[in-house]
């Protein structure tokens, strides 16, 4: 078993878990240290809780009430792959999920569920601009309309909710070369994370984690044409903490590279060319105007 730590923190804690096991390995007894929802994403395998056996295959979920003894068999000579979210307590008691949910054990490979597992692998790989804390959040509450047969009911806001969110979201502004996560804009705007994300979502229409990206690629794009300083040196500034991620972020929402964006930045039209493909509508030597 291989298990690669994607995010820590106090309230939401991501883990990648690849396993190997076949039918010939020996069975060995764990114990769910918190609450969780793990996402099958490759493989398949058997999961044994409180006297119930799930088989889970690619696109099933795992839930693991913190606690209980379990163990893993493995029939089928694949392996399998999981994305596990942890949660604190704090914040399933924030969620508002019930005991009876932690205790479902499994969910079958449903469509709406494989939806968001399929995006927090892709939050994971750098692949998407929302936040892996954010996913897993979404994910669990999701699951537990799942289980309960119960959507969550429309978000009412106020005019303080709404004031809350804007002064977030200039809070955030002001501060994204640091580090910010979900915890601490929550903390600021004096909410839950869970309610915090609902609220910031439902008024300014993304993500705190999508607006932070935002703001620092702005940034980006004024120091990228305005300086010549390295574009390593300003992925640190503008607050991405490696410059990998910032170069996956850049590109996905600009369609290039940093350093491609800033030769064509300077040198005017040709922006429009690596851009849109523009180029293959110049006009040929000989051709009318």
């Amino acid at each position: 078993m291989i298990a690669t730590t994607l995010l820590q923190s106090s309230s939401v804690s991501v883990t990648d878990f690849r396993c190997d096991a076949g039918p010939a390995d020996r069975r060995f007894v764990e114990r769910h240290e918190s609450f969780s929802v793990s996402y099958a994403r490759r493989g398949s395998f058997a999961y044994h809780a409180r006297g119930k056996s799930f088989e889970l295959v690619a696109g099933a979920i795992l839930i693991g009430h913190a606690g209980d003894e379990y163990f893993c068999t493995h029939e089928h000579d694949c392996g399998d792959e999981c994305l596990s979210f942890s949660l604190s307590p704090e914040l399933v008691d924030g969620l508002g999920l019930a005991g009876e949910f932690w205790r479902a054990g499994a969910i079958p490979p449903l469509a709406e569920l494989a939806v968001l597992g399929e995006l927090a692998q892709a939050a994971g790989e750098d692949r998407s601009a929302i936040g892996l804390d954010e996913i897993g959040i979404l994910l669990a509450t999701r699951c537990a309309e799942v289980v309960s047969g119960r959507g969550q009911p429309p978000l009412m806001t106020t005019a303080r909710d709404r004031r809350r969110a804007v002064e977030a979201a200039l809070w955030m502004d002001a501060n994204s070369s640091k580090p910010i996560d979900l915890e601490g804009a929550a903390a600021f705007a004096g909410l839950s994370p869970y309610h915090f994300l609902r609220l910031f979502r439902r008024v300014l229409g993304v993500t705190p984690h999508q607006y932070l990206i935002r703001t620092r690629l702005c940034r980006a794009v004024h120091l990228l044409v305005e300086t010549p300083r390295s574009i390593t040196e300003i992925a640190f500034d503008v607050g991405f903490g490696d410059l990998s991620n910032f170069v996956r972020s850049f590109h996905r929402a600009a369609g290039l590279s940093p350093r491609a964006f800033r030769r064509a930045a300077k040198t005017g039209c040709n922006f429009m060319e690596e851009r849109l493909g523009f180029g293959q509508f110049r006009s040929s030597p000989g051709a009318t105007r």
